[in-house]
């Protein structure tokens, strides 16, 4: 048996749900990504890539083009997002990560390359229905996906933001797609972004208060 057929063969079965191997692997990868992400650990990126290669196997085996697509963008969204966290310009004067609110342009322009983004690819897979069985819950996740990962990137807080709304519309999707696996660790993952908000929140605000406190008079 090669490993691609080993992938996306069945792991066993749960619920009258068949789980099969690419889609538990690559999703529990998935959810320590995002929980070394909360951490601010530069490890949630190749942790992310990892995910990403593994879950392209478990989206062909359903026919998930859209779903295929979006994981290789997040294998190179994680790259992007390694080296933006090692850069200097992501760092704080002790060290670790600088993170805090986006500005209000940021914002703009994050809502305005989802908009885009999801109508482009929406547009996409209805005019190529092979792509995609279910064309804009697909694109929506697809470009939700794209965008958190480069607000995480950024250090922006809003990403966890991105992320509930993107889990908002995975969830069923992935039920209904045949990847129980997948639904059931996003409703983890909603759990887990909710705690990686708040940490994040608190630590920005402290951040702000810290900068104000060494301001000069």
């Amino acid at each position: 048996m090669n490993p691609l057929h080993w992938l996306n063969s069945e792991a066993f079965t749960a619920f009258g749900q068949h789980i099969i191997w690419s889609d538990m692997i690559g999703n529990t990868v998935g959810l320590v990504a995002l929980a070394l992400g909360w951490l601010r650990s530069l490890w949630t990126w190749p942790a992310q890539l990892l995910s990403g290669v593994v879950l392209v196997a478990a989206n062909v085996s359903v026919h998930q083009s859209g779903s295929v697509g979006k994981q290789l963008v997040i294998i190179v969204t994680a790259v992007w997002g390694w080296r933006q966290w090692t850069s200097g310009r992501r760092r704080a004067a002790d060290g670790s990560l600088a993170i805090g609110f986006a500005t209000w342009r940021e914002r703009g322009l994050l809502l305005l390359a989802a908009a885009v983004g999801t109508a482009a690819v929406g547009g996409l897979f209805t005019a190529y229905p092979s792509l995609s069985w279910n064309p804009w819950p697909d694109a929506y996740v697809f470009v939700g996906t794209l965008v958190a990962m480069v607000a995480q990137a950024r250090g922006l807080v809003e990403f966890w933001f991105a992320w509930l709304l993107v889990d908002a519309v995975g969830v069923p999707l992935n039920f209904t797609s045949g990847l129980a696996f997948s639904g059931l660790i996003y409703l983890l993952y909603g759990a887990l972004v909710l705690w990686g908000m708040r940490d994040w929140w608190l630590r920005s605000r402290q951040s702000g208060r810290t900068a104000l406190e060494g301001a000069p008079a």
